[in-house]
């Protein structure tokens, strides 16, 4: 009995990060509705597979300044830069949704601005965990509806495949994402979840304390682990009502759009058995496989349109 707990204790962490992801997912499928309806599109031709490389070139283009700025010790522009991100993110969530009610577009701008505001200051003076993971899942869901919206079917596979291959490379070959990751750690930012091992953790003072030999009290999960899978579930729940006008289950989502959940939750199980093994793994191969097998397998099932 004590081989059992003990066991599902190990693996306790693994399964809050599946059900954040699921959390994030969930969210973004109800954020789209209201982001498409106010035009929130990150791009004018979703059906252009030059916004994937145009996406892929921006993220390259971003990781070379932050990693120039960690070299320089000028980590106080990254913080600028991603909490400026983050409040506007936030901005276009509370927006979309209060869109919802009945109040003026002045009403709504005011509302959401301050509300954004307001807890983009709350991160930055106050970084604990749960803060970070409570606005990770706003901006995570936020930014996936976003980009959901924004790109359909073929173009997300492509920037999916494209992420999943410059991700083994950053990770496996040059190494500078590991670099950037701890480059950023410090600076106590919503660009990951912490899982804390237990409810007295704090993230503040674990940030300070330099001890390595010091065992970690908590697991980290980038943000782009759940964004980016979550992109191609926004499109199949988008584009494919849009352009087949296709049944929603419980009308909320399409047979597709559910393979590509279930998909996603397979190529993250896969990794933490890796992960639990003591091999540290780049994420987004086996995530964003894990999407794009889920939608292809959901598709066949189903016999709905592949785009």
């Amino acid at each position: 009995m004590s081989t059992e707990n003990s066991s599902l204790k190990e693996y306790m962490p693994m399964i809050v990060m599946a059900g954040i992801i699921v959390l994030v997912q969930i969210a973004a499928l109800l954020m789209a509705a209201p982001m498409n309806a106010n035009d929130m599109r990150a791009f004018e031709d979703p059906d252009s597979a030059a916004n994937s490389v145009f996406y892929i070139i921006v993220i390259l283009v971003f990781t070379g300044l932050l990693l120039l700025a960690i070299k320089k010790n000028m980590q106080w522009i990254i913080q600028l830069t991603i909490l400026l991100a983050v409040g506007s993110t936030m901005y276009y969530v509370f927006y979309a949704l209060l869109s919802l009610a009945d109040i003026s577009i002045t009403t709504n701008n005011a509302i959401s601005g301050i509300v954004a505001a307001a807890l983009t200051i709350l991160l930055y003076k106050f970084p604990e965990w749960y803060v970070i993971d409570t606005i990770g899942l706003i901006i995570g869901a936020g930014a996936s509806a976003i980009f959901g919206i924004s790109l359909s079917i073929l173009p997300v596979i492509l920037l999916l495949a494209l992420l999943a291959v410059y991700d083994a490379i950053s990770v496996y070959k040059t190494k500078h994402m590991i670099d950037l990751a701890e480059g950023v750690m410090d600076l106590r930012l919503p660009i990951l979840f912490v899982i804390p091992k237990h409810l007295r953790y704090s993230f503040i003072e674990d940030s300070f304390n330099k001890d390595e030999d010091k065992e970690k009290e908590a697991f980290f999960m980038g943000l782009g682990d759940a964004i980016m899978p979550t992109i191609l579930v926004i499109s199949a729940n988008v584009f494919l009502v849009q352009k087949y006008d296709l049944e929603l289950i419980g009308g909320f989502i399409t047979y597709p759009a559910l393979g590509a959940m279930i998909g996603t939750l397979v190529g993250f199980f896969a990794l933490s058995v890796l992960v639990m093994k003591g091999k540290p793994q780049a994420g987004l191969p086996f995530l964003n496989s894990g999407v794009i097998l889920g939608y292809v397998v959901a598709v066949l099932i189903a016999g709905t349109p592949f785009y």
